[in-house]
């Protein structure tokens, strides 16, 4: 096992803030969706590559534990890893950090499919990739 941790910087935008100027809890989301695609495309692989090869990974569940707010320009470093890699799901999970400041913990479930929905196979050179991110669950 590696510990290999991917590593995302995202500025909160104004669009991203509630009146409150507070990051609204559903787009943090979205921070993930962004970063796992950035994780991907450092793998040299993008997710369209995928698509185009009839593989696709829909979340099938997420999980989000809100520790502290972001606001509106904060730099937030987004920390991405594999939890779990089996036949034919994918696990990640997530830390949202500014600075020292931890402001979320979550997990994404994803399930390899065809563009069918089908269940599909990892195929091993994604597997191959992505063997020195995963770790095992705290």
């Amino acid at each position: 096992m590696s510990n290999s941790i991917f590593q995302h910087s995202h500025h909160v935008t104004y669009s991203e803030c509630t009146l409150g100027n507070h990051v609204y809890y559903s787009r943090y989301l979205d921070m993930l969706e962004v970063a796992r695609g950035e994780f991907f495309r450092q793998l040299g692989t993008t997710f369209l590559k995928w698509q185009q090869q009839d593989l696709i990974f829909p979340v099938v569940e997420s999980r989000l534990r809100y520790k502290a707010p972001a606001r509106y320009d904060d730099l937030l470093a987004i920390e991405t890893w594999l939890t779990s890699m089996e036949r034919v799901r994918l696990s990640f999970a997530y830390r949202i950090l500014k600075e020292q400041t931890l402001i979320l913990e979550g997990e994404t479930f994803h399930v390899a499919t065809g563009l069918d929905e089908k269940p599909k196979r990892l195929p091993d050179e994604l597997c191959s990739l992505l063997r020195p991110y995963l770790h095992a669950p705290c």
